[in-house]
């Protein structure tokens, strides 16, 4: 498959290579000796909020190697974490963030922050761009003080910034081929991204923010009284119709880099990306209706969908170089 580069993907390509440059040209300093009693609490911590916050990707890491599966779930734990001060914060989420931002950016983070401390052993073992993780926390940034996207566009760049950020991080620890694996990272994250956007309408349009385009809501008729009532009528089903089109081309055009990765990590990606899709199907099983509940897919339809995951994920073909559009 020869996958398009978008035009709204050029400026995203800049800031991954930006990012990727920075690590080219100087390499992360390493962190003191941990005490290995304080990794493994550390480690095991981060290994604690995988389970809790996520079954996919709990799932999904649980296929890589011991010392890779550690490295992704103390990356989950990092970006959790980063979520949870801006969802849920205890406090000025801003001075949160800055604060947190300063301890899981150090090479030798304090011992009582254990994510830091897994996360900080992560970065360096296996080289992962410092400029990722600062991108990643300026994405999650933006709710603080953009509610809404006018244009997908615009979108995708908020997607990059809270999700493409994170496979790229991820490729780092499962292995890839070189750089031209990073336009398939990004295409994945901001599919994942918008699956997300789609199931939690309701939520994040109670939490003051809509994530969907605001042109194309308009383009369908939909009102921001439809999400506030949950309409669930003719025009909104052509219009998730639409999201999911588009959603699921990006899943397709993404495929291809999973053979870009070594061959121990591209089950687990394969993995969190087809289950994450099956998301997608529960919508329309359900009438597009994402008001009264929340989509997902079942542990026994996950269990299911694994053999098959990993017959694809051994026979994917590597991408042919993608045209400009």
């Amino acid at each position: 498959m020869v996958s398009t580069t978008h035009a709204w993907e050029m400026p995203l390509l800049a800031l991954a290579h930006d990012a990727w440059h920075s690590l080219t040209h100087s390499q992360p300093a390493s962190p003191s000796q941990q005490d290995a009693a304080l990794l493994e609490r550390a480690y095991a911590h981060c290994e604690a909020i995988t389970a809790e916050h996520s079954r996919s990707f709990h799932l999904a890491s649980s296929l890589l190697p011991v010392d890779k599966r550690r490295a992704t779930r103390a990356l989950y734990a990092f970006c959790r974490v980063t979520d949870d001060l801006i969802d849920e914060p205890s406090g000025d989420p801003q001075a949160m963030l800055a604060d947190w931002r300063h301890e899981t950016l150090e090479i030798d983070p304090p011992a009582d922050n254990l994510v830091a401390v897994a996360w900080a052993d992560a970065r360096h073992r296996y080289g992962i761009p410092r400029r990722y993780a600062e991108q990643l926390l300026e994405g999650v940034a933006r709710d603080l003080r953009q509610p809404h996207y006018v244009t997908f566009d615009e979108l995708a760049t908020y997607c990059y910034g809270v999700a493409s950020t994170v496979g790229l991080m991820s490729m780092h620890i499962t292995g890839f081929q070189g750089p031209e694996a990073i336009p398939y990272a990004i295409k994945l994250g901001v599919a994942l991204q918008m699956t997300n956007i789609l199931r939690d309408v309701a939520a994040d349009f109670a939490n003051g923010r809509i994530y969907l385009p605001l042109d194309e809501m308009r383009d369908f008729g939909i009102a921001r009284q439809d999400l506030a009532e949950g309409r669930v009528h003719d025009r909104w089903r052509a219009f998730m119709r639409f999201q999911i089109a588009r959603n699921r081309q990006l899943y397709a055009e993404s495929w291809p880099g999973i053979a870009l990765l070594d061959a121990d990590g591209r089950f687990a990606i394969a993995a969190a990306a087809e289950l994450y899709r099956g998301i997608l199907d529960d919508i329309e099983r359900h009438d597009y209706d994402v008001f009264s509940r929340r989509a997902h897919v079942s542990a026994a339809q996950k269990i299911a969908r694994l053999p098959g995951i990993w017959w694809r994920a051994r026979r994917v073909s590597p991408p042919e170089i993608a045209p400009a559009a």
